[in-house]
């Protein structure tokens, strides 16, 4: 590692005074960088890291934005995942990442809920059980960050997700405006971006197996037993059994896994025990929704990013290593007994009973209420596929849908390389990006167009310079 990029991580620090006693912070030599805690609820400390960008630009018609990063799971870390493997300024070499969404906005990254990455719990009853639960947390960190620092309230929040994370950010973008409208929180919030996210399950489930069968990874035996097992959920859903559905669900999974010779469910062009990927070939245990299948999908989602950074003499940094180690050292206030991931299992297991509910109804009340709803999703995923995230969006009631559903796509290029990188969709507040050549990691596997996406949905004052 170059000296530089030592001493980036060797700055010095200093402590913020605590609020009320529920929050902490710590500012880098400069103020490019804040992190810190808030305990959102008695024995539930949420941890959040803020970077300010260094290529602001200032425009009194265009106020620079800040993008919330929300990662899936549930459990899935956005301090460790979106922001060193997918959108941060340091990849996890730590080096400078080219694609780094700071040239469009300011960006702030949440381990949400509370026992995901740095967040944690000091009993089991504090863990959340419901997505309505996770979004009032995250509104009470916001209100730490926000209502006390004038500077912050000047940016409009753009809360950008993905995967679960989706379902997260259309709660919290409810409650941040119920917390807006009641004069608890000093924010404007710009919109919602939901990235290949899981809105509504049955949706995806019912789309996998015509999917894998469209691009040859299932024949019609593997269609029927995948409908058989979407029918079985579907039911499951209507009679209000959603810990059964998300066992099923476990079951389908396992079945697709077997019956198209373990396809990879973030891009179905590969296989999930394919070189260089190298991932476990089985992430069940027999069909049963077990204590670590958390851990085993924590994994595989963390070794497919890696594997999409992997060059010739470049094997890529072990998140685990890197966040349990150099960065936790840097920022100095993780608690000694706290290990970065270490309570995600739970977090999963505590969310199995709201893990396949849907999550339409929420966006339909964005969109009603007038609040800028961007929806993107990768060619090639499976597990929040495009033809499923089409589905739901046909069943909204929002008063839009026609004209949207009528409106005629706009292709997408990057730089000079004329190739097509995707289309667009736009009426009124919902817009729709199609973004080729990638699959569950847009910002990780078409970053250029993603950078100009970034810059587009939080109309930024540098998105002139795409």
């Amino acid at each position: 590692m170059e000296k530089s990029h030592v001493l980036l991580l060797l700055v010095f620090f200093f402590l913020s005074l605590f609020h009320g006693g529920i929050a902490r912070g710590i500012k880098s030599q400069g103020g490019s960088e804040e992190w810190g805690y808030v305990q959102v609820r008695p024995k539930a400390h949420m941890f959040w890291w803020l970077y300010k960008s260094p290529y602001r630009v200032e425009n009194p018609s265009k106020p620079w934005p800040i993008i919330l990063w929300l990662q899936g799971g549930p459990g899935a870390s956005g301090v460790g995942i979106g922001n060193f493997e997918e959108i941060g300024p340091l990849d996890t070499n730590l080096q400078p990442r080219n694609s780094t969404w700071l040239k469009k906005a300011d960006l702030l990254f949440v381990d949400n809920p509370v026992g995901t990455g740095y967040s944690f719990v000091e009993d089991a009853e504090s863990f959340v059980k419901t997505d309505d639960e996770a979004a009032t947390d995250l509104t009470t960190l916001l209100m730490e960050l926000f209502n006390r620092n004038e500077s912050l309230q000047k940016s409009p929040l753009y809360i950008v997700a993905e995967s679960y994370g989706g379902k997260f950010a259309v709660t919290a973008g409810l409650s941040i405006l119920k917390a807006i409208e009641a004069g608890k929180l000093k924010l404007k919030l710009g919109g919602v971006a939901l990235g290949n996210s899981w809105i509504s399950p049955e949706d995806f489930v019912f789309s996998w197996g015509p999917l894998l069968k469209d691009v040859s990874r299932l024949d019609n035996n593997g269609l029927r037993e995948s409908n058989s097992l979407a029918e079985k959920i579907s039911q499951q859903l209507k009679d209000g059994q959603y810990t059964d559905a998300t066992n099923t669900w476990t079951d389908l999974e396992v079945v697709i896994d077997d019956m198209s010779n373990s396809v990879d469910f973030y891009n179905f062009l590969l296989d999930s025990g394919m070189s260089p990927v190298a991932l476990e070939a089985s992430w069940f245990s027999n069909g049963i929704f077990a204590a670590n299948r958390y851990s085993r999908y924590l994994k595989k989602y963390s070794r497919y990013l890696s594997s999409l950074r992997v060059s010739p003499g470049n094997d890529g940094g072990d998140l685990d290593s890197l966040m349990n180690g150099a960065i936790k050292k840097k920022l100095k206030i993780i608690p000694a007994n706290v290990s970065w991931g270490g309570q995600s299992d739970s977090v999963f297991q505590y969310l199995a009973g709201d893990f396949m509910k849907p999550r339409i109804a929420e966006v339909d009340e964005l969109l009603s209420k007038g609040v800028n709803v961007t929806i993107y999703n990768g060619q090639l995923d499976v597990i929040c596929c495009t033809k499923g995230t089409q589905s739901w969006v046909e069943k909204l009631k929002w008063d839009g849908l026609k004209a949207f559903l009528s409106k005629e796509r706009t292709p997408l290029y990057c730089n000079d390389d004329g190739g097509t990188k995707g289309f667009i969709k736009s009426y009124k507040n919902l817009q729709f990006y199609w973004i080729l050549g990638a699959g569950h990691f847009v910002p990780v596997e078409q970053p250029c167009v993603s950078l100009n996406m970034a810059g587009a949905i939080t109309q930024s004052p540098a998105a002139e310079a795409s």
